[in-house]
């Protein structure tokens, strides 16, 4: 397998592909909605939620939090998970320029 060779590529291109990973797999989309539903919460409670093992959930959780749509707080011995808001706004704006990209209306296609 090559390399993606991101250096190629823009950095709003670069971004756009990185948030775009996020939807790339139901179990995060899964993530993020009981998330926005509950505020927050732990992840044995998304294990109860979303029926994933453990492991899995920690592994999407991982990536989540890498790519800066949620951050957890230390409760304890466990993880509080939340949606952070200041990065999933710059998300949505970032996606929405590219998603409100249309063609002009009066040219013919293909």
């Amino acid at each position: 397998m090559g390399h993606t060779k991101s250096e190629i590529y823009t950095d709003k291109q670069n971004q756009i592909a990185i948030f775009a990973k996020v939807f790339g797999h139901p179990a995060r989309v899964s993530i993020l909605q009981h998330l926005f539903k509950m505020d927050s919460c732990f992840c044995g409670d998304l294990v109860d939620e979303i029926g994933l093992a453990q492991p899995t959930i920690s592994q999407h959780l991982k990536e989540l939090k890498y790519l800066g749509l949620i951050k957890g707080n230390v409760e304890g011995t466990s993880v509080c998970y939340c949606i952070d808001r200041e990065n999933w706004t710059a998300m949505k704006e970032v996606m929405s320029d590219f998603l409100d990209q249309d063609l002009p209306s009066n040219q013919d296609c293909c």
